[in-house]
């Protein structure tokens, strides 16, 4: 593995970040969606003789995503997997979760982090927590959208842990009649919490 090693600190250096460029229309806040992570690490990787593959695996519960860089000499740096649950067992359901596994385990593997398009991430003033909060109006899910389908493709574009906490509550309680749903919202909000660090 020396050399592919080798190669991967090389292309490491030139990593670009992965560019908040998509919109949470329900937030109104950016993130880095999948092409943006890719198109950070990409030509950086290919530039050093590094080709990224991502080798994706169905399971009972959802999907599997591995991450691969394969050097040119024929060298193979493994950078582990990820397990991500599909609220519904459709194309639909499948396909988030999938978007979603490629996405934090590519950045995961490569060692980057979204970062603000605009340059004024860091001059953001923080606003005072409430001590009291007004109740909020339930959240409309799409017509055609089951609550999980909805909370599966929303809490990825959860930025903050306090943007992540609103969706859950207001999810978990809108799901208050079917136990089984509350318990994959419950799982999908740990999941984006522990990547948030929290």
């Amino acid at each position: 593995m020396k050399q592919v090693c080798a190669a991967f600190v090389k292309a490491q250096k030139e990593f670009a970040p992965a560019l908040k460029s998509s919109t949470n229309p329900h937030y109104k806040s950016k993130y880095a969606a999948l092409d943006a992570c890719i198109e950070a690490v990409i030509d950086a990787l290919n530039n050093n003789g590094i080709a990224l593959v991502q080798r994706c695996r169905d399971v009972p519960t959802g999907i599997t995503v591995d991450t691969l860089f394969i050097h040119e000499s024929g060298e193979i740096m493994e950078a582990g997997c990820l397990h991500v649950p599909a609220a519904k067992q459709d194309p639909q359901g499948y396909g988030s979760a999938l978007t979603y596994a490629r996405r934090y385990c590519l950045m995961a593997a490569c060692g980057i982090a979204p970062e603000d398009d605009d340059g004024n991430a860091a001059s953001v003033k923080t606003k005072p927590i409430a001590k009291k909060e007004e109740p909020k109006p339930d959240i409309e899910i799409p017509e055609g959208m089951t609550i999980l389908e909805f909370a599966t493709q929303m809490f990825p574009l959860c930025a903050t842990l306090d943007e992540l906490k609103q969706m859950f509550k207001q999810l978990y309680r809108q799901s208050s009649n079917n136990t089984e749903a509350q318990a994959t919202i419950k799982t999908l909000y740990d999941t984006r919490k522990a990547e948030l660090g929290e």
